[in-house]
């Protein structure tokens, strides 16, 4: 007995110093290397068997697939972005507003783009009347990719919209992410398929081959694509949860965007690559990618990604130096604050810049993890000039950031390191003094269902409840 225990001892202590050294090779940050390598010290079982599920970020085989589903699809909408700006060209004299369309393209997303019109959506309800409406006015295709599609009355409705376009002759492709979208069975999706529409899984898991299918790496984006023409992409999934006709006062609180014109194309653009990588193939041809033959008028609209596909990290470098460089105000509306040191920075430096920082966030979050974490950061922020206030109930679900007077970003992203890193997103910058009014009266309506942080009581907190915020906060580069 004595010699089996000093056998598996041996056995656990080579494997978890064999896993430190893979994790250490991997060169993550140096707070996500620490947390793992002593997460597998303290937990050998219990961390081995998560970072295993969500840990490793190994994806070369995979990162070459999306290379050349990108390869492929930009090569197809070459024609299309001809009559766009080029790499360098800036449509604005300012010279700061120059500095983050250069930063966008340098990190390999699309040039600043002109819109016809542009609408901010704040209820789930509004946001899927205009999908629907947008979607039976489609003559040619109909694209869509979601992180959460659900089985209910409000995923039932518009799956039952795409069927009859389908029918009609209209090309209907639907990505879901494996794991957001596990609750659609063969029978809800079977009507699509009948009907002449495709669907496919983003990054399926295998329990048989699970490592190559792990939890990380999902698309979070969500993204809707009529024609070439009009498009959608914000923080709404398609669920009763965003509906208040379904779910009454209880639906969550999101904001989401409606695009028409030339900053298309580079929603289609991501959903076609995201389609590549998924299936191996999909459509080419310019009726994918119409030109805008019409003078804009609208917004100048720049589309941002994110991804484990490559390590530029576009929406963390465009979140840090929007927050850098604000003069005036910095209002953040986040369901998923866990910063690492350069957003955190930048936030305190602003406040004590004078700047007006101010974070929504969630009184309760459908995470205790990561709420807990969030609030560990709290009493730091607010000794620094941070205006905190939590929103609800409802849940607060949308991802929104006002810089100054005349920058504008909606999103899929999370303030997090999962939406940074780890998954797949999207976000809508927006350069327009209108839009940016907009959200900025919004985030003003929201805090009347908010209350301030307020730092004397959170101090009277019980010790447990501290120490509790405390150890999730260990855990942030995880999270």
């Amino acid at each position: 007995m004595a010699d089996s225990l000093i056998y598996l001892s041996v056995v656990e202590v080579v494997w978890v110093v064999g896993l430190c050294a893979w994790i250490i090779l991997e060169r993550r940050s140096p707070a996500a290397t620490l947390a793992w390598v002593f997460g597998l010290v303290w937990l050998p079982f219990v961390g081995i068997a998560v970072y295993l599920l969500i840990g490793p970020r190994r994806f070369t085989r995979k990162r070459r697939r999306y290379a050349a589903a990108r390869s492929r699809v930009r090569e197809a909408s070459a024609a299309s972005r001809r009559s766009c700006p080029e790499r360098g060209e800036c449509p604005t004299e300012d010279p700061r507003l120059s500095q983050f369309m250069q930063l966008v393209q340098r990190v390999g997303d699309a040039p600043p783009l002109r819109c016809h019109t542009l609408e901010v959506y704040t209820t789930g309800d509004a946001c899927y009347a205009a999908i629907e409406q947008a979607v039976a006015e489609a003559r040619h295709h109909v694209h869509l990719e979601y992180y959460i599609w659900a089985a209910d009355r409000t995923g039932t409705r518009l799956r039952d919209l795409l069927c009859r376009k389908a029918k009609s002759g209209v090309k209907v492709r639907l990505l879901v992410d494996a794991i957001g979208s596990s609750g659609l069975g063969r029978r809800f999706l079977e009507p699509l398929r009948a009907s002449g529409a495709e669907v496919a899984w983003f990054n399926p898991i295998s329990l048989a081959r699970l490592p190559a299918g792990r939890i990380n790496f999902r698309t979070h984006r969500k993204i809707v694509v009529c024609d070439g023409r009009v498009g959608f992409t914000g923080g709404i999934n398609v669920c009763d949860e965003h509906s208040a006709a379904a779910s009454g006062d209880r639906a969550w609180r999101d904001t989401h965007v409606r695009i028409e014109g030339s900053p298309v194309v580079s929603l289609q653009t991501v959903f076609l690559e995201d389609w590549y990588f998924a299936t191996g193939g999909g459509p080419t041809g310019e009726v994918y990618f119409p030109g805008d033959e019409a003078a804009a008028s609208g917004p100048w609209v720049q589309i941002v990604t994110s991804g484990p596909d490559h390590d530029l990290y576009g929406i963390h470098k465009f979140y840090f130096f929007a927050m850098a460089s604000a003069r005036e105000r910095i209002l953040v509306t986040t369901p998923y604050f866990v910063p690492d040191e350069p957003i955190y920075a930048a936030l305190v430096t602003a406040a004590f810049r004078g700047v007006r920082v101010c974070l929504l966030v969630p009184k309760q979050g459908d995470s205790r993890l990561v709420a807990a974490a969030a609030r560990s950061y709290y009493d730091e922020l607010a000794r620094a000039g941070v205006n905190i206030y939590e929103y609800g109930p409802p849940m607060l679900h949308a991802k929104t950031l006002v810089i100054d007077r005349d920058i504008a970003v909606v999103g899929s992203a999370n303030m997090d390191n999962r939406s940074f890193r780890l998954n797949f997103e999207i976000m809508a910058a927006v350069y327009d003094e209108g839009t940016t009014s907009r959200l900025a009266a919004q985030f003003e309506t929201d805090l009347h269902k908010a209350r301030k942080y307020n730092l004397r009581e959170a101090r009277k907190a019980p010790f447990w409840h501290r120490m509790t915020e405390s150890t999730a906060r260990l855990f942030s580069p995880l999270l």
